[in-house]
């Protein structure tokens, strides 16, 4: 495996795992707190929304000339990288409270064990069904960008779906092993690392898509991952050191839909 293949599938293995992470705790959630059954149905039936997009985005997605689909995907990863990296940086130097899986899993048993029951089509609960539905479909809709984005700009979506595929099935097997929330996975940490990935594929492609033309090719990524993130790494050590946010940065909005991440 070279070293862009090692990367890519680095990069999509940890992004894979911190989502898998974060829908693996609400179906653990739904079903604790309500119903297995409907949680399962609710979750099998999100997985059969999700094939359906693959199968649609996916042959579109292909079709997309190389360098013009590597300027887009290069920007949007950049701003999710970047967005990423920031709350990392916030958290590791202790400006933003850490992402707990514990309290997540608190919060959706209390708000689940509060909500009445009744059944919807072949499931027994229709709240256990619509929660485990919705974290599934949701986490699993940035599970298909990542592999779709990376696996397309790569010319390599059976080793980002590979890398997809092993992220979910270790978590899922390691949720539902111990029935309580990962809380012990260093979900920061692989946030940090994520936001160190996203960036410095987002900076790779997007200057390939752009013309520019990287020394060594695929190893300039060798090059790029360390630099981001020794600069990540020093931005975290100088906000620790000062105790101030540059700039409001603490303050700048996440894209939509990513305010939990």
């Amino acid at each position: 495996m070279g070293a862009s293949a090692a990367a890519l599938f680095i990069a999509v293995f940890l992004a894979c795992v911190v989502e898998a992470v974060e829908a693996t705790t609400i179906v653990l959630a739904a079903g604790t707190a309500r119903d297995w059954r409907s949680a399962g149905i609710g979750t099998a039936t999100a997985l059969a929304v999700l094939a359906v997009v693959v199968a649609a985005l996916g042959p579109a997605v292909s079709a997309i000339p190389l360098r013009g689909l590597r300027v887009v995907v290069g920007a949007l990863l950049l701003v999710f990288g970047l967005q990423w990296l920031r709350k990392a940086i916030l958290r590791a130097s202790g400006h933003k409270a850490l992402h707990d899986e514990e309290k997540l899993f608190a919060e959706h048993m209390s708000e689940a064990a509060a909500q009445q029951r009744r059944r919807v089509m072949l499931a027994p609960d229709a709240y256990g069904f619509t929660l485990a539905f919705k974290g599934v479909l949701l986490e699993g809709l940035e599970v298909v960008f990542i592999v779709l984005t990376f696996g397309a700009n790569d010319k390599n979506v059976g080793l980002a779906t590979i890398a997809a595929g092993c992220a979910v099935a270790v978590v899922a097997v390691a949720g539902f092993a111990v029935r309580a929330p990962l809380a012990r996975v260093p979900e920061n940490t692989m946030k940090f690392a994520v936001g160190i990935m996203l960036t410095s594929f987002g900076v790779f492609w997007g200057g390939e898509g752009a013309g520019a033309n990287w020394p060594g090719s695929d190893a300039a990524l060798l090059v790029i991952i360390p630099a981001i993130a020794l600069l990540g790494i020093g931005l975290t050590a100088l906000l620790r050191r000062t105790g101030e946010v540059p700039g409001g940065v603490a303050d700048l909005p996440a894209p939509a839909g990513h305010g939990a991440y």
